[in-house]
């Protein structure tokens, strides 16, 4: 059984009701290791990178430089025509085409005129390896050619003739070398197609007894621990023992072309690759890609410090740091990230987009800012349910009259806007096209302050019965309710009056606001019918059960007769691909939402509850907390919340809207346990994709903006405290304030300026 929450049961007044019984457990607020990633771009690739203490190296040019500052800056006394470096014995080691430096400081000492191409420590000892001999360094500056005196001999035993007599084979050379390495006890040399060890004398080519390489194009080689990594183009070998086996697609990788290995800060492995990073931690695979991540595709050299990793591109370097944070911590980061750049204006909630010719940031006025705005009063009401926290309850009042005044600022009652524009106060153009290519509807205000955005659709209409709803039941007390019901009874009037329409200012139909039998069971609309014939039925039993009017029981009616509720549960589609949209995911959602809160016909709750059932089973695969939490909180079902709360740990803090790419992954087949009943084979994580309204779908692999818009994170913001209110996620229980608190400073202004127009009016 579940516990639920005081504020739950006291401010949740209607048919907000929990399951009695749950089949979910609670997933605890744990301290996980959250990624901070910023970037160093250069003009010309950073091609070798180590970290000693607290300083950082990078070799660029063939200079060796540091970073300082945010930059890279050229290191005093830096070495000419740097080939590579490594951090080894407490100091930086260098390696040229002629010679080896050591490099402590600003100091550098000549170690070696040998053209060495790799170093390792082996027992205790610095080895380095040339592309055709192995030195091991004795003395404070001297190395010793560890040839033996007859020579490297094969790992042929000796021959012994009938009298006894001894023929040693024939010394050879050894092969021509790439990298040196210390495993399990032995050196192991890399080389063109093969690896091999020196054992005394001896010289043992391949030393696999089971299995082969994936490939004879071998990159890098990396001990660690039990097995010794090899980077090829065709995935990574894994040698243990004399055992090899092969990381790659089938298994999880996300992709094969690999060019280098480094150990990370907590026994994981990294993993670079012509196309981004990869961190292997058990047996997940975590994807860091070009743009978001990285400066640019090509990995030539990872290096970890106790919890950086540094990662060397063709375009420069790329910084990953990991933090401790809770849910609840990176809460309170989203929510300040909300207000410091920027994204609120007039209760509303705005994306932002880069002004080119101003170089600044812009609200962008969209076409569904009652929709955005949506995300953010349900977070902010499930927020205060879950905590009573008095800010919460004030945001969520703000945004709740900017909702009302949607609807107040048009001159026909019921019908609300898209959009409100300030004609003194907002900056950039309006927009010029509306819904289907049709051209965009603006209408002036009469006292000529404000612009507004019609052809609304049933986007806006679902974004207002779930989060005015949300508003009512968790927030709401005495006048307040009435207003909420009033607002949603006035929207429901105006589509049932008009012919269950949405009629625009010029007596037509717009575009996409329609639940008419004449649009949704003709061939024009029949696609619809499933999905806007359940909008209808949430409509009316939202607006009965909130105001007792009959008028709205006779609307259902209605509906039934027209059998809209025979099309509902299968009003998910799943083919053809052209009608797969992840929009409508949403749009069923939050009409489920209402919709399983009030309706109490048990024949029309069991077709409701069927359709939930087969929407979310299709959704179940993307792994979203949004549909996990919603049908977990409204069934009491097993909802999957471990991975679902895994996603919310794995949202970028940088929600700028970079470019991503996936499409080309060895990784992107069907999971077990999860079936591609719609597009897409597998769900991949938001950190490998960009932030989205709340990452609605898993499934886009390719996409963004090339840096040039800034989504609000308020989808997370909702879907974490939905988990909240319904007890899905717990509060975290760590002493650990830094993992629960954010930094304490000043706020910032790090996106569009305040907003300076006239204020929303008053008494709306």
């Amino acid at each position: 059984m579940r516990s639920i929450p005081v504020t739950c049961l006291t401010l949740a007044l209607t048919a907000t009701a929990f399951a009695a019984e749950t089949y979910w457990k609670p997933v605890a607020d744990d301290v996980y290791l959250q990624e901070v990633g910023t970037k160093i771009p250069t003009d010309s690739p950073v091609t070798s990178v180590a970290v000693v203490g607290d300083v950082v190296y990078a070799v660029q040019d063939g200079v060796i430089k540091h970073i300082e500052d945010g930059l890279l800056t050229p290191l005093l006394n830096s070495p000419d025509s740097v080939n590579r470096i490594e951090a080894m014995d407490g100091a930086l080691w260098a390696l040229t085409a002629e010679r080896v430096w050591r490099i402590i400081g600003n100091a550098r000492q000549l170690f070696s005129e040998e053209s060495m191409v790799d170093l390792c420590m082996h027992q205790g000892t610095v080895y380095g390896a040339t592309h055709d001999e192995v030195f091991k360094l004795v003395g404070p500056m001297h190395w010793e050619n560890i040839k033996p005196e007859t020579g490297w001999l094969t790992n042929n035993t000796t021959n012994i003739m009938e009298d006894g007599t001894q023929i040693l084979p024939n010394p050879i050379r050894l092969p021509h070398i790439e990298r040196i390495g210390s495993y399990s006890e032995t050196i192991y040399l890399m080389g063109p197609g093969r690896l091999s060890l020196l054992v005394g004398p001896r010289l043992i080519h391949d030393p696999i007894d089971w299995g082969t390489l994936p490939s004879r194009t071998l990159r890098d080689m990396m001990p660690m621990g039990s097995r010794l990594y090899t980077a090829t183009d065709r995935g990574v070998a894994v040698l243990r023992g004399m055992a090899m086996t092969a990381l790659d697609g089938a298994n999880g990788l996300p992709y094969a072309n690999t060019t280098c290995l480094a150990e990370g800060f907590d026994r994981d492995l990294w993993i670079g690759t012509t196309t981004g990073a990869i961190r292997k931690v058990g047996d997940e695979y975590h994807y860091f890609g070009a743009d978001h991540w990285l400066p640019g595709d090509g990995v030539n050299e990872i290096a970890v410090s106790d919890d950086t990793v540094y990662i060397a591109t063709n375009a420069g370097l790329g910084i990953i740091r990991y933090e401790p944070y809770t849910l609840l911590k990176k809460a309170k980061y989203f929510e300040r990230n909300v207000e410091e750049w920027g994204h609120k204006r007039l209760g509303f909630v705005h994306k932002l987009w880069w002004h080119d010719g101003d170089k600044e940031w812009r609200r962008e006025i969209s076409d569904n800012d009652g929709g955005h705005t949506a995300h953010y009063l349900a977070a902010m009401c499930f927020k205060y349910a879950a905590t009573g926290d008095r800010v919460a309850l004030a945001e969520a009042r703000n945004a709740f009259e900017a909702m009302i005044w949607l609807e107040a600022i048009t001159p026909k009652e019921g019908f609300f806007a898209r959009a409100i524009w300030s004609v003194q106060g907002d900056k950039g153009e309006l927009a010029r096209q509306g819904s289907g290519g049709l051209p965009a509807k603006w209408y002036d205000t009469d006292d000529g302050l404000w612009v507004w955005k019609g052809d609304t659709s049933s986007d806006e209409v679902n974004a207002h019965y779930y989060s005015v709803a949300l508003y009512h039941d968790l927030v709401a007390k005495g006048a307040e309710k009435d207003r909420a019901a009033e607002h949603l009874r006035r929207i429901t009037n105006h589509i049932i009056d008009e012919g269950w329409v949405l009629r625009d200012m010029d007596g037509k139909p717009t575009r996409w606001g329609r639940w008419d039998p004449d649009y949704l069971l003709r061939p024009y609309g029949i696609e619809a019918r499933g999905l806007n014939g359940m909008e209808a039925q949430s409509y009316v039993w939202t607006v009965w059960k909130l105001t007792g009017d009959p008028k709205f029981k006779e609307g259902l009616d209605q509906l039934i007769e027209w059998r809209y509720h025979t099309y509902t549960v299968r009003q998910k589609h799943t083919f053809p691909p052209e009608s797969v949209v992840p929009w409508d995911d949403e749009l069923a959602f939050r009409a489920f939402h209402p919709l399983l809160n009030y309706a109490d016909d048990p024949h029309l709750r069991s077709i409701y509850m069927r359709s939930l059932e087969r929407h979310w089973e299709v959704m179940r695969m993307q792994k979203i907390p949004y549909f996990n939490f919603m049908y977990g909180g409204l069934t009491g079902n097993d909802c999957e919340e471990e991975v679902a709360a895994q996603h919310l740990r794995e949202w970028s803090l940088d929600t700028i809207g970079h470019n991503y790419r996936n499409s080309h992954r060895a990784d992107l087949g069907p999971e077990p346990g999860y079936v591609p009943y719609a597009l897409g084979t597998r769900a991949i994580s938001p950190r490998e994709s960009k932030a989205m309204w709340g990452s609605r779908s898993a499934i886009n692999y390719d996409g963004g903006s090339n840096s040039r818009g800034i989504e609000p994170p308020v989808g997370w913001l909702e879907d974490y405290w939905m988990g909240r209110y319904y007890g899905i996620i717990e509060a975290p229980t760590t002493k650990d304030r830094d993992a629960i608190n954010i930094e304490r400073r000043p706020m910032r202004n790090l996106g569009a300026a305040p907003y300076e127009g006239p204020a929303r009016p008053k008494n709306l």
